[in-house]
């Protein structure tokens, strides 16, 4: 069973004149997991303007997957402007939760494929490989963004022509980390 939740064009516009026609293609989990492996945490609203004004994405698609309790994460990921791609989540009592989205991604990539002029793909994951290789092959691809500089699939240096293509998330902390906002500072009494 697949989900996807669309937000509204208002939600997708820039401020820029000319119209976007990027599309990003996101691989949550290893995104998510790639960056924490650093000891931070992506701001993921700062990430969708990064994506709309470095690379001009009218669409960020996120593939994850499903988890109730995370209900309220998926509205505010929304509210950010990300095109969220359900898949339902597995369990396992050595590996806990799975939620693999390869297929989705590569899927959603292709089904997208007349609606963008260039790819932005989202991962460290070489399983990819052969999607940024036609995507390549095609003139599509824009960017890789990479989330960990220090854990990724080799096979991604492989799949794109030039190695300016790959951009790492990990090098973007000071610009993407997520900073949790102090509680103003309330003084008793006066």
């Amino acid at each position: 069973m697949l989900f996807v939740s669309f937000v509204s064009k208002s939600q997708t516009k820039c401020t820029m004149h000319k119209p976007l026609e990027n599309y990003a293609f996101i691989d949550s989990q290893n995104l998510n997991l790639g960056v924490q492996e650093l000891g931070w945490k992506l701001d993921y609203k700062k990430f969708r303007k990064y994506l709309t004004e470095k690379y001009g994405v009218a669409k960020a698609y996120m593939f994850l997957g499903y988890i109730d309790k995370n209900a309220n994460m998926y509205r505010v990921l929304q509210e950010y402007g990300y095109i969220l791609v359900f898949k339902p989540v597995q369990y396992s009592k050595y590996k806990g939760v799975k939620g693999n989205v390869d297929a989705e991604l590569v899927l959603h990539t292709m089904i997208q494929y007349p609606n963008y002029t260039k790819a932005v793909i989202v991962t460290g994951d070489g399983d990819f490989h052969c999607l940024i290789e036609y995507l390549c092959q095609q003139e599509k691809l824009l960017r890789v963004l990479i989330p960990n500089r220090n854990k990724y699939s080799k096979q991604l240096r492989t799949a794109v022509p030039k190695f300016e293509w790959l951009v790492f998330v990990s090098d973007l902390r000071k610009k993407l980390e997520y900073m949790k906002q102090k509680a103003p500072d309330i003084k008793s009494g006066a």
